[in-house]
Order: C-alpha cells, then structure tokens, then sequence
C-alpha cells in the first residue's frame, strides 16, 4: 500500500498496519502513539524579548509536554546552576562593576571558575571597577561571555555572544575558547559567523523560520566543510546576486 492518508494536527492517535505476506499469512503492528503537535508550549512569566535581574517563576504549559528534565532530572533549583546563559542582549546587573559581579557569583555559585574569570578579564583588558553600563557595546558582550563561562555551568548557551567584537578579537577568543573548555563543559552557540566557528564545532543544526531543517555531526566524513553544509542545506543559489544586478541594471538604463 502506498497511498497517502491523512492526520489532523494535535489529536492523539494510534496507528495500525495490517500486513499480508503472498501465502496469506496476516500479521498486525501498531505505534505505541502519535500525536502530530502543532501547538506551540505557552510560556508565561516573562516576555520574550524581556532582561530580568532577579529570580523569576517561569510556568511552560504544554499538554504533550511532560517535563522538563537535564540529564535525566527535572529542572529545579537543585540542577539549575548546570546551565548559564550568555547573549548579545545582556544579562548582568549594569550599575554594577565587573568586581561587585564576581563577588555574586562567588556568592551564589559554588562552582564559580575565579581564575578563569580573572584570566578572561585580562584577556580582553576589561576593567574590574567601573559599572557595566558604561562599557562599549563590545566590552559588554566579552563580559557577558566571560561570566557564562565563569559560573561553573555543564551547558553553557551562547546566543551571537560575538556582536560588536572586531575580527582579531573573535579569532584569538575561539583559540582561547577552545583550550580553557573542560572535558565536562558543552557550548551551545547560536551564531551566523558559521566560517569563524566551524573549526571548533562538532555538531550544527540548521534553523529556518522558526523549524529544524538540517542536524548534522559528520560532514567532514562526505569531504564536505561546514560551509558546503549550509549552502546545501539552504538551497543557496550563487546565480542570485547576477541576476539581481542584471535586473537593477536593465532598470537603470531605461
């Protein structure tokens, strides 16, 4: 049988195959469920886009969503220091010092890296005394990356930590990145530098308006770099900036 069939979204279903071999013999299997959710979790307690100092209670509800769990165990405020979080957007108390900052995360982190944080700081000559709020927009996001990697996380999310840093400083922070991470120690990165960071990244998975369309681990197995990758994956068309220019040409000229 190979004729289509069709089912609704977010309606939980079982799904049964009746099979007959040529002798005649009947067999039945089935899933042990399916649900095709097409409804999106709701998250309330926060507002997307929103920067919170302070502790908040975030609620997820989903009806296919049992829990959430990492490494097996749901999230709660005994595994949650497992996770940091860095991002262009900014996290950190701004009328604060660099120095107040590590007095908290010494505070409230027992696996806060306090070398690491000092070897960082040096790194990219942040100063240690003067409120955050009045760092360049570059100064900021190396220090947001600095305290994700400084808390002492297992999961350490990095969302485009790289915005408003020059090149030179991105190329040495890779370097760096790569030789201080600890064999217990996961980034997550979100980024478009994919050329700056293929070098260092073990596994990619492409996103497209919002959707999973690609999750890979062995391209340079095929011979192929990340960057072919990408190309295929999102039907990059190296004709398209010709034709752009022909067609802006052609209307010029008229």
């Amino acid at each position: 049988y190979t004729g289509p069939f069709n089912i609704e979204p977010d309606r939980r279903l079982v799904v049964y195959a009746r099979i007959t071999d040529h002798a005649g013999n009947v067999t039945y299997i089935s899933s042990d469920g399916l649900v095709l959710d097409a409804t999106p979790p709701a998250v309330t307690g926060v507002d997307n886009g929103g920067t919170y100092y302070a502790t908040r209670a975030v609620d997820v509800v989903d009806e296919n969503l049992d829990t959430v769990t990492l490494d097996g165990a749901p999230v709660s405020r005994k595994n949650i220091a497992l996770l940091s979080f860095g991002t262009s957007e900014h996290s950190f108390f701004p009328n604060l010092s660099a120095q107040a900052h590590r007095d908290f995360y010494r505070a409230h982190f027992p696996r806060f890296l306090d070398a690491r944080f000092t070897s960082l700081m040096d790194f990219f000559s942040l100063p240690m005394h003067r409120p955050l709020r009045t760092f360049s927009t570059g100064q900021k996001n190396q220090f947001e990356v600095i305290l994700a990697l400084s808390q002492g996380a297992d999961y350490i999310l990095l969302d485009e930590p790289f915005a408003g840093n020059d090149i030179f400083n991105r190329e040495d922070f890779y370097k760096v990145l790569a030789g201080i991470l600890e064999p217990r120690e996961t980034i997550l990165l979100s980024t478009h530098l994919i050329e700056e960071v293929a070098g260092f990244v073990g596994r990619a998975v492409f996103l497209h308006e919002g959707r999973v369309v690609g999750d890979l681990s062995d391209w340079e197995d095929e011979g192929k770099s990340l960057m072919d990758v990408v190309r295929e994956t999102y039907r990059y068309r190296p004709d398209r900036v010709g034709k752009a220019l022909d067609a802006l040409v052609g209307e010029e000229s008229k």
